[in-house]
């Protein structure tokens, strides 16, 4: 089926799956195995030991991947951590002082974005 043929978001969804199946099994290391003691050509031995090979090297791949990954979700919760962190100071920081404003009897303006118009 082609993907225009799905009409809603759920069916393209379903369709984009599809094709990341088929685009799967067009590169798909086979599983070759032979009989024991059968005569087995030439050709197929060499196919059965570049799978092997293909194989090995895609696990290894995916392992790198899988670990490079971790490392990165776990940089991006302890940048996340930091950052809560900071916005939690910076607003306790904003209560104290409309506080102290409140106490002394002054006006607390709140801090606003700089702008800055350059010409």
């Amino acid at each position: 089926r082609s993907l225009k043929s799905f009409g809603s978001s759920g069916s393209r969804h379903r369709a984009v799956q599809l094709s990341v199946a088929i685009m799967a099994e067009r590169y798909l290391i086979t599983q070759d195995t032979t009989a024991a003691g059968a005569a087995v050509p030439e050709l197929v031995k060499l196919k059965l030991e570049r799978n092997t090979k293909l194989a090995e090297e895609k696990k290894q791949a995916a392992a790198a991947k899988s670990e490079e990954r971790a490392k990165q979700r776990a940089a991006l919760k302890d940048r996340t951590v930091q950052y809560e962190k900071e916005y939690a100071s910076t607003e306790k920081e904003l209560v104290t002082l409309r506080r102290e404003a409140k106490v002394n009897g002054n006006f607390f303006v709140e801090p606003e974005a700089k702008l800055l118009f350059v010409v």
